[in-house]
């Protein structure tokens, strides 16, 4: 009830905590990004991206959204300092996903994690807000649209 109120009332807080990743072709819900405090008393958080339909992967669309999400939670969050991104060893599109966007890796926590049954490693990135503001000055819409 309270979410259909927001939607109802364009009333959402600010920063958003997720936003759904929308198909422009058919208007259907395909993903969403989203974030998370990992350390609210030194204004450390981490961001996450998820496209649920797999005919998506491969096609950018993860790279524009997660880019432009953290642009916005840059935005939204003066304070911050640092932004994070934790992923597994397995899934080697976000590894990959992180590292164009100018993530870096900070951790490896060696089979800290299992899926379907086999131990892989967790591994987590962060980006530091001058560094992401050095690699995209304009921000990261401008950035794409010059890379058009």
């Amino acid at each position: 009830m309270r979410r259909e109120a927001n939607i109802m009332g364009n009333s959402f807080p600010t920063p958003r905590h997720n936003m759904a990743i929308i198909c422009k072709e058919t208007d259907k819900i395909i993903g969403q990004v989203s974030w998370y405090w990992q350390g609210e008393e030194t204004n450390w958080l981490c961001v996450g991206v998820s496209i649920f339909d797999p005919s998506y992967w491969g096609s950018g669309l993860g790279y524009e959204a997660l880019g432009l999400w953290t642009d916005y939670i840059l935005q939204a969050n003066p304070a911050l300092v640092r932004i994070g991104l934790a992923t597994w060893s397995g899934n080697t599109r976000m590894l990959r996903l992180a590292e164009k966007l100018g993530f870096k890796q900070e951790a490896c926590f060696r089979k800290a994690r299992i899926v379907n049954g086999l131990y892989y490693d967790s591994v987590a990135y962060g980006a530091l807000r001058e560094e992401w503001e050095l690699l995209y000055p304009q921000g990261f819409a401008a950035h794409l649209q010059a890379s058009r």
